[in-house]
């Protein structure tokens, strides 16, 4: 799917997504991510939900958004709470939903000013 972002926008928007990618500003990317309105897309070590540890949220810890939107791949799977747990004691929200999802979300909540950051699992 094709998203048409607003060509004044410098943060970071998802422009499109598809199986097993997904477009931030443009650029393709074809292994998991994260991505926050004004930090750049990196690589997320995580190729399966199977895979995910605690640690796999350090890097968003670090950042300290108000809330995550963990895309768990081409449906919606739920992580054990214990795995989620230290974002939760820092009082970071969690919202698990399918990664289509978490990127129509992260755009809405991105543009609405919020300190959203997305977690977007993409499976091979």
């Amino acid at each position: 799917m094709k998203l048409h972002p607003d060509p004044s926008s410098v943060l970071n928007t998802v422009t499109g997504y598809g199986d097993g990618y997904v477009e931030i500003n443009a650029r393709r990317f074809d292994s998991s991510i994260i991505v926050g309105p004004e930090w750049p897309a990196e690589p997320w070590p995580l190729a399966s939900l199977d895979d995910l540890t605690p640690a796999h949220f350090d890097r968003l810890i670090e950042i300290g958004p108000d809330i995550v939107l963990f895309g768990t791949g081409r449906r919606q799977r739920f992580p054990s709470p214990r795995l989620t747990q230290p974002l939760l004691v820092r009082r970071i929200g969690i919202e698990i939903m399918d990664t289509p999802a978490a990127c129509r979300t992260y755009n809405i909540l991105m543009a609405e000013g919020r300190l959203v950051m997305a977690a977007l699992l993409l499976e091979k």
